[in-house]
């Protein structure tokens, strides 16, 4: 890195702290403290106003920003899709911010690469369907950053509503969905709350303190059934991508063939892999063990009975 870069670098450095020390600084970009003196007395001549807080360490004057960064036509393409992509994971609150930060990197273009970066969203797509609605993210996210206790409605699988105070410990995406993760004071255990069931949320003016070390994707990992069962099933290649992606409970072997795929699923129960697969039609087919395909037969011939 030359010494340009590493000022630049040493800006944002930084900017993304309240305060820092030289030793600090010296660790994170392998130097020596004295070189990072130079550094600092280097921007301090520059312009840039580097305070220094005896028994705090350095830190930039509040309010100071870099210049505005220019995007290569490439790098906004880039960020244009994945904002794109984004969108379909977040909640209405997001989306205006979003927005913005597109409008931001546009605006930095040349009138040409504008043009050409307006015709490219206008020919991509996410998939139409719309996400479930989403509780305010950047709400349950503020609370998580400032360890605020939070209010809600949560609405139960049996569609009861539960007024519930919950203390933030983490926000996973998985399953398609947003789930907040919190100490819920009711159950006085830790719950997984599905985003999207989660109405009338607050944020109080309590602070907590965090228990212990606790992980929420630990959490997940943890709660999630174990998957004992192993069924082998055959797949043409484009049902085979979709169990790739969809079948949450794992695929633990795969073998190709001319014909078709076939892949080992475990499952922690027979019914619940019945009723996915069947929703692949004649896309998928058992090949073992007989208890899946007995159960297979068992929800065909009910869902066949609602029709006789």
């Amino acid at each position: 890195m030359n010494r340009v870069d590493r000022l630049l670098a040493l800006i944002l450095y930084l900017q993304s702290r309240r305060y820092c020390t030289a030793e600090m600084m010296a660790e994170h970009f392998g130097l020596s403290v004295r070189t990072i003196y130079r550094d600092l007395a280097a921007l301090a001549e520059a312009g840039v106003p580097v305070l220094a807080e005896t028994g705090l360490g350095y830190r930039l004057m509040k309010g100071y920003m870099l210049p505005p960064v220019n995007f290569s036509e490439q790098e906004a393409m880039a960020l244009s899709t994945g904002l794109m992509l984004a969108q379909r994971m977040t909640s209405q609150s997001y989306l205006q911010l979003m927005q913005s930060a597109l409008d931001k990197v546009k605006s930095v273009l040349p009138a040409d690469a504008k043009q050409r970066l307006e015709h490219l969203a206008r020919a991509m797509a996410t998939p139409a369907n719309t996400p479930p609605i989403q509780a305010d993210l950047s709400m349950l996210q503020q609370a998580i950053a400032r360890q605020q206790l939070v209010q809600f409605s949560y609405q139960k699988a049996d569609l009861s509503l539960s007024e519930r105070l919950a203390e933030p410990a983490g926000l996973l995406y998985y399953l398609g969905r947003w789930h907040f993760i919190a100490w819920c004071r009711l159950r006085n255990a830790y719950r997984d709350f599905r985003t999207d069931r989660i109405s009338q949320l607050t944020l109080l003016t309590e602070t907590v303190t965090s228990r212990g070390d606790f992980d929420a994707q630990n959490f997940i990992r943890q709660s999630i059934p174990q998957a004992p069962l192993r069924a082998r099933v055959r797949f043409t290649a484009v049902a085979a991508d979709r169990a790739k992606r969809e079948w949450w409970q794992g695929i633990s072997h795969e073998v190709q063939t001319a014909a078709n795929i076939e892949l080992t699923l475990n499952s922690s129960d027979w019914s619940s892999l019945a009723s996915w697969l069947l929703s692949l039609g004649n896309s998928a087919q058992v090949v073992e063990p007989a208890e899946l395909i007995s159960e297979i037969r068992r929800q065909s011939t009910a869902i066949l009975a609602q029709y006789a």
